[in-house]
């Protein structure tokens, strides 16, 4: 595991610990940033439908809205943490569909079943992974999702070939993902803990959408949903919901 790897799963796992010890489903910061306003686009209802806080600031958006997700289809989220996206997915595609999620760390692959036993969610799996090396196979689900975690990745070229290799003919991507809009200082993007929240990670939107290109996908967009400024930062960040597909084969 690299140092970036290992930075981002010691912070997770740290949170986790704190989830299970209030018996709260989600962090209350989005990436580590408490003065962000986030999780803009999940109801009080469908929060409450899983038993998570309506009152919780929830990663960076809500890619099952983004996502357009359908009955019968097959999800799966990239770095599922608690498991509020992959337990909104399955509700979203159930009788038929079934919704993946992928984490690295057992603490929060922990968290994720105990909400999703208390949820009673039956047509949910959680696996122990990491969103370099998606342990499914090829063209095994028909929608990518991922909330404010894409940006954790050393290598983001890596996790967008894997989306794109565990998704099926004309299926899509549909993230919330945190992106560069100006450089961000060299001292910034040495910092392991800046790192794991979700800043230094952060790559511009061109170069998102030229890696997106690069492994296979089309019909790229990049929507600003929001943008922070960072105190002591010279570069900026914003949120951002992503989409992309994969060409269906003749």
């Amino acid at each position: 595991m690299s140092d970036i790897q290992e930075a981002v799963r010691e912070r997770y796992a740290a949170k986790a610990l704190q989830m299970a010890d209030s018996a709260s489903c989600c962090d209350t910061s989005c990436c580590g940033m408490e003065d962000t306003v986030c999780g803009e686009g999940y109801t009080a209802q469908e929060l409450a439908s899983v038993g998570i806080d309506p009152t919780a600031s929830l990663g960076c958006g809500n890619p099952t809205l983004l996502a357009d997700l359908r009955p019968g289809e097959r999800v799966l989220d990239l770095g599922s943490g608690a498991g509020l996206d992959v337990l909104l997915s399955a509700r979203r595609v159930a009788p038929t569909g079934h919704a993946y999620g992928v984490d690295m760390t057992d603490e929060m692959l922990a968290v994720a079943r105990g909400n999703q036993a208390k949820a009673a969610v039956a047509n949910a799996t959680f696996l122990k992974g990491t969103i370099e090396e998606i342990p499914l196979p090829d063209a095994s689900v028909d929608v990518v999702i991922s909330n404010c975690v894409i940006n954790l990745a050393a290598d983001k070229r890596a996790v967008l070939r894997e989306a794109h290799r565990v998704l099926a003919p004309g299926g899509r991507f549909a993230v919330a993902d945190m992106v560069a809009l100006a450089e961000l200082p060299a001292e910034v993007k040495r910092s392991l803990d800046q790192w794991a929240g979700c800043v230094a990670g952060t790559i511009s939107i061109d170069e998102y959408t030229a890696a997106l290109r690069d492994v296979g996908f089309r019909d790229v967009d990049v929507e600003i949903t929001r943008e922070t400024r960072l105190e002591g930062v010279d570069g900026a960040i914003a949120s951002a919901y992503i989409r992309a597909r994969k060409e269906v084969t003749a």
